[in-house]
């Protein structure tokens, strides 16, 4: 273990997400129990309750938590996850959708059983079924088997990419700073400036720890399991801190819209991988955040709330939602049908191609609006898409851009599985990430890339070796989308 890194037991990792992130404790039994005290001691003294709203994620905030809080029983899960009802729900899309806001009831199948999961399919599906059509899935849940089940499981990646990963996993812990969050300008923990190249928004701690947190979650580590589950829980604890309870919102100034989109994906994920019912809250208040935040006319995300979108902002809000649909979280269909309608905004050729916030081909911009048009149900043959990923595979990795690169990987790995573009691609893009990963002294494990990268000066190190390392995961981090099984079990993917 690196030296003057925290360790930290079974039991104080319990603790820090009980203490920290203990109001994810239902609020009516801190109600109950505030209630009863004031009954018995009304008569004695008079009492005054003030409410902090700022530091909460599902619960009442618990200033001292000597014992730990009440929590709900853990999910009772079935062993063996399988399809037991698949049903078609459909709307009618108003014509003024600005003041549908609230998310559309669908009931669930007479047929489903206790256990199951209710997870709304996130694409339009086929023609015949029209284009204001969402699959309802029930599925049973299984243990280490849902959507991220793969992950953590090495078999596939190549030979010592583990330890690659492991190496920037360990440079990221212990930059991880002593409040359970990390910076973009990592100087301020005990690196003491050992690293160069710094990022500039130090405001934006929610952006940083979310993106930090990633990694480790791709890797198949969360709170609850793994060789960095105190770091994952500190980290998840840091962000139930910074949720404003009433809204769910995560978003800062430094980090904007960006911010609140890793952190609910961070919150979906972690949520997913576990089922742990304190988390389930807070992941679903920053979905529906995300969907208060879209603009209404053109249906995008940008920095602010309501404010007209741009791609890349964009692309962070759909990934979320996706995330939480896979977390069997509650995804408003119209939230769906507004991103798409802005995608169209900014297509070229009929969708092979995206700009930023106007019709254009930039490569970045285009990586991210195939990958979204594909959660969105596209299918592997649509003409644009075929389009699009030729576009990329020919263009192939960039040297800087891991902005670039973490998109486009995602689509050519989904696209084409282990099949001969993808091994092209990623003989390219893993080289280039193995020779550049920094091998000597306090920045051992950790990359950085300057040039046209979108995040390099923002972000710094910490950006690029977060990039870099799920990149890397792509192996295990996703199921490709194309491959039979994944479309047998109805969009199984973030």
């Amino acid at each position: 273990m690196a030296e003057n890194q925290t360790t930290y037991t079974d039991e104080e990792t319990d603790r820090d997400l009980l203490g920290d992130a203990a109001r994810l404790a239902p609020s009516w039994i801190a109600s109950g129990l505030f209630h009863l005290t004031v009954l018995i001691i009304a008569a004695l003294v008079t009492w005054s309750a003030t409410h902090d709203e700022s530091v909460q994620i599902s619960a009442e905030l618990i200033k001292d938590a000597t014992e730990p809080p009440v929590v709900d029983p853990p999910i009772e899960i079935p062993p063996e996850p399988k399809i037991l009802v698949e049903t078609v729900v459909c709307f009618e899309l108003p014509t003024d959708t600005s003041s549908a806001t609230s998310p559309l009831e669908i009931d669930a199948p007479a047929e489903s059983i206790e256990g199951a999961e209710q997870v709304i399919e996130f694409s339009d599906l086929s023609a015949q079924l029209g284009r204001n059509c969402f699959s309802t899935v029930i599925k049973g849940m299984g243990d280490g088997t849902g959507p991220y089940g793969n992950r953590g499981d090495k078999i596939g990646a190549p030979t010592g990419l583990a330890n690659i990963n492991a190496m920037a996993l360990r440079w990221l812990a212990q930059h991880q700073l002593d409040d359970g969050g990390w910076s973009f300008d990592h100087r301020t923990g005990r690196c003491q400036g050992r690293c160069t190249d710094h990022g500039s928004l130090s405001k934006a701690r929610v952006g940083a720890t979310a993106l930090a947190l990633l990694p480790f979650l791709g890797a198949g580590h969360t709170h609850q399991k793994g060789k960095h589950k105190a770091v994952v829980n500190r980290g998840l604890a840091f962000l139930g801190r910074k949720m404003n309870a009433e809204t769910g919102s995560l978003h800062e100034s430094g980090g904007t819209m960006y911010s609140h989109g890793l952190a609910a994906i961070a919150l979906c994920e972690a949520y997913a991988m576990t089922r742990d019912t304190r988390l389930h809250a807070a992941a679903q208040k920053s979905l529906d955040f995300i969907s208060a935040a879209q603009d209404l006319t053109g249906g995008g995300w940008r920095y602010q709330f309501g404010q007209s979108g741009d791609t890349s902002a964009v692309g962070w809000q759909i990934m979320a939602l996706k995330s939480g649909i896979l977390s069997s979280l509650n995804v408003n269909p119209l939230t769906v049908k507004r991103a798409a309608l802005f995608l169209d905004s900014v297509e070229s050729e009929s969708g092979a191609f995206y700009g930023y916030r106007s019709p254009g081909r930039g490569s970045a911009t285009t990586a991210i609006g195939l990958l979204s048009r594909m959660h969105m149900g596209w299918p592997r043959d649509h003409a644009a898409l075929v389009r699009g990923v030729k576009y990329l595979s020919t263009t192939g990795p960039s040297k800087t851009n891991m902005y670039y690169n973490y998109y486009a990987t995602q689509v050519i790995r989904h696209y084409d599985g282990d099949g001969p573009i993808f091994k092209a691609w990623d003989k390219t893009m893993r080289g280039q990430l193995i020779n550049s990963q920094a091998k000597n002294g306090h920045a051992a494990g950790s990359w950085y890339f300057g040039g046209a990268d979108h995040g390099a000066g923002r972000g710094g190190r910490l950006y690029a070796t977060a990039m870099a390392a799920m990149i890397l995961e792509v192996y295990y981090r996703h199921q490709p989308l194309y491959q039979t099984q994944a479309v047998d079990e109805g969009f199984d993917d973030r």
